[in-house]
């Protein structure tokens, strides 16, 4: 059996080919792509060949926010059917490396994460019509909710460990940099967690417009009104957590400038090496923490979108067939257009 996938040859060289579909090992399922949410490592790929130190060294095949129908299962799968739903978890930690068995399987020594050009050679990811994965990545959902809901999990996971890792928001003022799907999630996230006020940065109107949809109190562009973040500075600063989820050496700026003493950040985004003023980040006492990826957290995403406790409509702009990939990844390179742009196979 023959399945189309979505394979990067090197930057802005997207083809859509033709492989071979193995038969499912033991525990193994065959999964019919519903959707495939466009990731911001994705475009990074796509644009630049890589970020930071992590660079496409041979061709690979794209996408890792990923939904799904099971097509066909190997003879020891139990917990599934032919038929269900599924979100598709991209992780698949080794389960023995000595991060795994502290429980940070995040950092799991030997990971394996669908489209990553991290390792050599890379791990193919699930723009594809048809793949075979672990049931163990395979969590379902209602027949109800939608593929293109389904697989915005994966982000929202990103954004819930990201959550896990700062402070209790109840009561607290928010800060989040960068309007992106990922900030629209968090700001969903820290509604929902009783933030008392939560403000959201960017330097576009559309994403700003959504995060507004999202539970933002507060919107500001601040290309066209940076001025409005001077007050947020008064007296050492405003906000008790900041997210930064632009990766943008400004967005940083403003988060240390912004935060009162002995706040906190969390460094959502991601991209190459950037100037941090540690002066103001030592004398304000604040506590800047990393947030990468998700553990356990990915099966309580699918619950949230499952049950609407998240609603994750609002940030999904566009849906294109597999055929028009490059045309989707087109337009979701322009942020004044687009927020999360889908695949469909």
């Amino acid at each position: 059996m023959q399945t189309r996938i979505c394979r990067l040859i090197e930057r802005h060289d997207i083809r859509i080919e033709k492989m071979e579909l193995k038969s499912p090992d033991d525990n193994d399922v065959v999964i019919q792509m519903g959707a495939g949410g466009i990731c911001g490592s994705d475009l990074h790929y796509y644009k630049d060949g890589g970020f930071g130190t992590i660079k496409v060294r041979e061709p690979i095949i794209l996408g890792h926010e990923v939904s799904g129908t099971i097509q066909d299962l190997g003879p020891k799968v139990k917990n599934l059917k032919k038929g269900d739903k599924v979100a598709l978890n991209p992780s698949h930690p080794c389960g023995t490396c000595a991060y795994c068995q502290k429980n940070v399987s995040q950092q799991c020594l030997n990971m394996r994460f669908f489209g990553s050009a991290l390792g050599f050679p890379h791990e193919q990811g699930a723009f594809r019509d048809n793949m075979i994965v672990d049931s163990k990545q395979c969590f379902p959902v209602k027949k109800k909710t939608p593929l293109a809901h389904a697989a915005c999990s994966e982000p929202l996971a990103v954004c819930l460990h990201a959550r896990n890792r700062a402070p209790n928001l109840t009561g607290k003022r928010v800060l989040i940099t960068g309007a992106g799907p990922i900030g629209a999630l968090c700001t969903a996230l820290a509604r929902e967690a009783s933030a008392d006020e939560i403000v959201v940065t960017d330097l576009e109107d559309l994403p700003l417009k959504v995060a507004k949809n999202m539970g933002a109190d507060v919107t500001i562009n601040i290309a066209k009104s940076p001025e409005d973040l001077n007050f947020f500075s008064k007296d050492k600063g405003y906000f008790d957590v900041a997210f930064e989820c632009s990766a943008a050496q400004t967005a940083v700026e403003t988060c240390i400038e912004t935060v009162r003493p002995q706040a906190t950040i969390i460094q959502v985004g991601v991209t190459g090496n950037l100037s941090i003023p540690i002066n103001k980040l030592v004398g304000k006492e604040i506590s800047f923490v990393g947030a990468h990826r998700f553990h356990s957290e990915f099966s309580d995403a699918v619950k949230m979108i499952d049950t609407n406790k998240i609603d994750v409509s609002p940030i999904i702009s566009h849906s294109y067939p597999l055929e028009k990939a490059v045309e989707a990844f087109e337009i979701a390179c322009d942020r004044s257009r687009a927020v999360k742009v889908q695949l469909t196979f």
